[in-house]
């Protein structure tokens, strides 16, 4: 082993080396407050790192590894007695689990046992803030590798004898084998997926697009979340699949003009955001030529839908996906396979995709969801098969380890990283038994913040290594590689986080209300309010019911509003229609404010049938324009002999006869026309003989003074 002078390295000998491991092995486990206390400062104060690793993948015995670092002093005073130590070990790890357990164990004294062989470098006096570079240079002979293989390698920071930090991580040593490694088959699925920041599409007084927050401006610019996953997009090679969710391009799309934010109780007015449409034309053109997968459109809680009763509302999701998706993108686009929420389902949630008008004929799972029975010690085959009720589903299980490397819980050096991805895959290829190439899948969570420089560093080298081939996610099919499955594993605690009965039921009402806004049209076209609706279903409602609700209640006023668009006129309590006589008609007027014709059935139905019989057959639905009004005339009939108020109760249908809008009562005075007409006729009598007596005796006084008159005149003469 050799070391660079530059960096102050001095090269021990095996012998020397060894005795220290002793010493050193005696003061690291001797009992010692004041040795204790001083380790535990030190770490809190001193930080070692592993800049490079080169080659990454050595595969001769002769090649020449130099690994590079710094110590950093961050304490606030000057730290003395430090040394860096190289540590590794001629063994390697026996399988993927020992990876697990050697990063996860932090405990320093276990790596005492790692190496026979150390390098080291005495590091000077280090000023508060300062920091020291080390290196170390070594081959495969010199550190004792003689297979293909994994081994560990670490990086120890030692003060005055006793260790205080370790830096671990792997080196994976790669001759050629005989016989040669199978190449197994890699695809990596991205998401890009956000929550709902729309209720409903458009302010009903504007017109403008309304969004409830604001917070799609700060994620597609500077280092925000959507803009990370452009500069993905932008660096990944094509056989990498996406997943988009089409309700977050149709939000940008819309922020492209001028838009409004409700903000408590009142709208604030934003100017159109040239960066949404940066955003979109970046991903379009970056992802011409990549495979694109149309997540449902708002990404809604299948499972919880298939469990509360509003199935129609998946098949919708997918197919407006597409539509959202395609014009978007201005490319085809797949929906055939599904990425369910948390990578779970159920066999309910798996039938209803797999019975959507745009079948579903695969998913991406969660590998608890579908784990091996009975459980194999080698890592399984992605593609497996799950029947359903519409046939087979081919079901891609993502590998929990590889995975997690694209989206680490704590944060981590992209070589740090890097070096346990290709410890992780070349561990897969030597898996004994392995004769043949199999699939693996990467799949980060669906919401995930991603690091560019760490995700491009991972594919990048993914698409280099000798023992991967990256390939498309559809190209993945079960073979007889795969290894039997337990089936769907959905536990109780995973019913528990789907969107609660409770929070869908109103959903459930809106859903039904707004599908009438459709119904009642004369072309039967698509709701307005099927964006909306799906944006309540959206799955990420499920940690943020708060939020989703206060959404709810947006779109459930203005669903009304527009419901009520449609009225039954001069319906008021107050209002009462006589019905002149036994039997006759009263005209019921219906107002259409919506743009478009509608087509509607009027039912009529007394509700005092003793009193008032209806006799109306509409046989065909009434159709009245847009923005105007229809008016049927109805026959009632009223008992014989009887007056006074009756009711009936009037309820718009559509034409497919569902209710539409709330039942009005209307009140009908109903006077008895038999009776009423032998009082007119008797008065009219009563009236004419008045008159004809009257006449007479007019008649009879007039003859009387004239005969008078007379009888005066001949006296005088």
């Amino acid at each position: 082993m050799s070391s660079s002078s530059s960096s102050g390295i001095r090269v021990i000998r095996k012998a020397t080396l060894l005795a220290a491991l002793l010493a050193l092995t005696v003061v690291a486990t001797a009992p010692g407050a004041a040795a204790s206390k001083s380790a535990k400062a030190i770490r809190q104060t001193v930080a070692v790192s592993i800049s490079s690793i080169s080659p990454q993948v050595p595969t001769a015995q002769t090649d020449v590894i130099k690994f590079t670092g710094t110590l950093r002093n961050d304490s606030g005073g000057p730290q003395n007695g430090l040394r860096v130590r190289l540590r590794y070990a001629s063994q390697k790890f026996a399988d993927r689990a020992a990876l697990t357990t050697y990063q996860n164990d932090q405990n320093p004294a276990t790596l005492w046992g790692i190496g026979s062989q150390n390098s080291f470098m005495d590091v000077p006096a280090l000023a508060a803030g300062a920091q020291a570079r080390w290196e170390f240079t070594a081959t495969p002979v010199q550190l004792g590798y003689r297979s293909f293989g994994v081994y560990p390698v670490a990086v120890e920071v030692i003060q005055n004898g006793v260790q205080v930090m370790t830096q671990r991580t792997y080196l994976t040593y790669a001759p050629p084998t005989v016989p040669k490694l199978p190449r197994n088959k890699l695809a990596i699925a991205l998401p890009v997926i956000d929550q709902p920041h729309r209720g409903t599409d458009r302010d009903a007084k504007s017109g403008a697009p309304l969004f409830v927050d604001d917070k799609l401006s700060q994620s597609i610019t500077g280092k925000g979340r959507l803009a990370d996953l452009a500069r993905i997009a932008q660096a990944s090679p094509k056989a990498v699949t996406w997943f988009l969710e089409p309700s977050l391009l149709d939000d940008l799309d819309a922020m492209k003009n001028k838009y409004l934010v409700k903000v408590k109780d009142e709208t604030q007015e934003k100017p159109a955001n040239p960066e949404a449409a940066n955003w979109l034309t970046t991903m379009r053109t970056a992802l011409a030529s990549s495979p694109v997968v149309a997540v449902p459109y708002a990404d809604p809680d299948v499972a919880a839908l298939a469990h509360q009763g509003l199935d129609t509302q998946t098949g919708r999701a997918i197919e407006l996906g597409r539509q959202k998706a395609a014009a978007l993108l201005q490319r085809e686009v797949k929906t055939n396979i599904n990425w369910p929420p948390a990578g779970l389902l159920d066999a309910d949630a798996l039938d209803l995709l797999s019975v959507s008008k745009d079948r579903v004929d695969t998913v991406l799972l969660n590998s608890t969801n579908l784990p091996p029975q009975p459980p194999v010690p080698f890592t399984p085959d992605a593609a497996s098969t799950l029947d359903s009720v519409n046939g087979p589903v081919t079901a891609l299980v993502a590998d929990a380890e590889l995975s997690k490397l694209f989206e680490p819980a704590a944060p981590t050096s992209v070589l740090l990283s890097t070096q346990r991805f290709i410890a992780e895959t070349a561990m897969i290829a030597a898996e004994a038994g392995q004769t043949s190439p199999r699939s693996l899948v990467i799949a980060p969570s669906r919401r995930w913040d991603p690091n560019p420089t760490l995700v491009n560093a991972l594919i990048k080298t993914a698409n280099k290594l000798p023992w991967l081939h990256l390939t498309p996610l559809e190209s993945i099919k079960p073979t007889k590689l795969s290894v039997p499955r337990a089936g769907l594993t959905y536990t109780d605690q995973d019913r528990k986080e789907e969107l609660s009965a409770k929070y869908l039921t109103p959903v459930k009402d809106i859903a039904s209300k707004a599908q009438l806004t459709s119904l009642i049209t004369e072309a039967k076209t698509p709701s307005s309010f099927d964006a909306a609706v799906l944006r309540l279903t959206s799955s990420a409602w499920r940690n943020s019911t708060r939020a989703g609700r206060a959404v709810t209640k947006q779109v459930s006023i203005a669903v009304t509003d527009q419901t009520e668009k449609i009225e039954i006129t001069g319906s008021g309590p107050t209002r009462t229609r006589t019905l002149a006589g036994s039997s006759g008609q009263v005209p019921i007027s219906v107002k259409n404010e919506l743009g478009v014709p509608i087509a509607l059935y009027i039912d009529v139905t007394s509700n005092n049938p003793e009193l008032l019989q209806v006799d109306f057959p509409q046989t065909e639905p009434m159709t009245i324009g847009p923005r105007q009004s229809g008016m049927v005339q109805v026959k009632m009939n009223a008992a014989p002999g009887t007056s006074g108020d009756a009711t009936v109760t009037v309820q718009l249908k559509t034409s497919d006869n569902q209710p539409y809008g709330k039942p009005q009562r209307l009140t009908i005075r109903t006077t008895g026309y038999t009776g009423i007409a032998s009082v007119i006729v008797g008065a009219a009598l009563t009236v004419m003989l008045a008159a004809v007596v009257m006449r007479v005796l007019r008649r009879r006084s007039e003859r009387k003074l004239a005969h008078a008159a007379k009888t005066r005149e001949n006296e005088n003469v």
